[in-house]
């Protein structure tokens, strides 16, 4: 009896879990609708004359929309992983999460969507310019703007400092850190292939919620071991 008791109490945990990341993954898409629709039709866009007209508004859409949505999600496993969930229930505490943090995520958006463009429109240039090299090392760059991201996601939600400080610190964590940067890019690629090439079904339902949450806990480890060792 206790084997059987203990195997369900195993299993209702498990089921929680997977409903919670499953939630917050659909708040995310919910919150980026928009974004959503236009990535959609841009997947079946047949004439290039077309592209500009679905890529403006995904742009200029992105730091009103997506970033506040993400922080919120960060801003969720955050409560997970520290131990400080606030309200049970789910999407009270994430429209928390996204008025409390939307001006800053909002600022931190803008920022970051500018860095992508750069390095989209560079790597569009070397990609039609045949040079290998170049676009090598605009790949690299790509995956350190990524990984500084993302860390910038987890020191929003982490500290309250201010917009400049945090953005130096998340560049200080990228650099700084190599098992931060390997943890964050190995989950997330782990994820995004599975999400891709093996259970599709990932993408609407656990996708970013689990790679954000993979990131955050990286991220935390990485606090606490920082604390311990200004204790010794």
């Amino acid at each position: 009896m206790n084997n059987t008791a203990g195997f369900m109490g195993g299993l209702y945990a498990i089921s929680e879990w997977i409903m919670k990341f499953s939630l917050i993954n659909l708040f995310w898409i919910l919150f980026n609708m928009p974004i959503v629709y236009l990535l959609l039709n841009l997947l079946f866009i047949e004439q290039k004359e077309a592209l500009p007209f679905l890529l403006i508004p995904i742009i200029l859409l992105m730091p009103i929309l997506f970033f506040p949505a993400t922080t919120a999600m960060f801003g969720m496993v955050r409560g997970w992983i520290s131990k400080d969930e606030g309200s049970s229930h789910l999407l009270k505490s994430y429209w928390g999460y996204y008025k409390e943090n939307y001006k800053r995520s909002a600022l931190i958006g803008l920022i970051l969507t500018i860095a992508w463009m750069i390095w989209a429109a560079d790597v569009y240039y070397f990609f039609n310019d045949n040079n290998s090299i170049m676009m090598f090392l605009f790949m690299i760059m790509g995956i350190i703007l990524y990984v500084f991201s993302i860390n910038l996601f987890s020191v929003t939600v982490h500290y309250h400092m201010k917009l400049f400080t945090s953005i130096k610190n998340a560049f200080l964590l990228t650099i700084g850190s190599p098992v931060l940067f390997i943890a964050v890019t190995i989950s997330s690629g782990v994820v995004l292939y599975i999400s891709i090439n093996v259970f599709r079904y990932f993408l609407p339902f656990l996708t970013g919620s689990l790679i954000a949450f993979l990131s955050f806990s990286a991220f935390y480890r990485n606090h606490l071991n920082n604390i311990e060792k200004t204790k010794k």
